[in-house]
């Protein structure tokens, strides 16, 4: 078995002398967070997808969200103290953050962005957000996870219809 490559987001972690697990699968850039979740073995409300926007004051901020959640943008614009806030294009993410998409990570981008993670991780002992590359997912402690990347909880999804 070939020794795995570390990304940038291991050997963050590493440094700072973090516990996590690395789960690597085949890697498949059309597969959903639920897929992903299902591959993993693991509840999708404990994988979480990282989002990069653009305020209009033109500040870059990343959103943490549940991978079958999608990110309210008027939320996220009133948590980021923001008029507006929208998505970046695609073609934007790997120069800005260092990651491609689908191997986006909160850990280890090229800038520290203010990062917002949805205030339901609060309640998770563990998380799972990408390990920097299409493929791989780390696992580690939401308190870690908070400390590395120094981000706020925030209620920042779009809001569900009550039943």
């Amino acid at each position: 078995m070939k020794k795995e490559e570390k990304t940038n987001v291991l050997r963050v972690l590493d440094g700072k002398k973090i516990a996590y697990e690395s789960h690597a699968y085949e890697p498949d850039a059309t597969l959903t967070g639920e897929e992903i979740a299902g591959i993993l073995g693991e509840d999708a409300a404990c994988v979480f997808k990282t989002l990069v926007t653009q305020g209009k004051s033109n500040q870059y901020y990343v959103f943490v969200v549940p991978v079958r959640e999608e990110l309210d943008l008027k939320k996220a614009a009133k948590a980021a103290g923001e008029k507006s806030i929208a998505m970046i294009k695609q073609k934007e993410l790997l120069p800005l953050t260092g990651y491609v998409h689908g191997g986006c990570s909160p850990i280890g981008m090229k800038k520290q962005f203010p990062t917002f993670l949805h205030e339901t991780a609060g309640d998770l002992e563990k998380i799972f957000v990408s390990a920097g590359r299409v493929g791989l997912q780390v696992e580690l402690a939401t308190e870690d996870l908070r400390k590395v990347v120094n981000c706020k909880m925030a209620d920042i999804v779009t809001g569900r219809m009550e039943e």
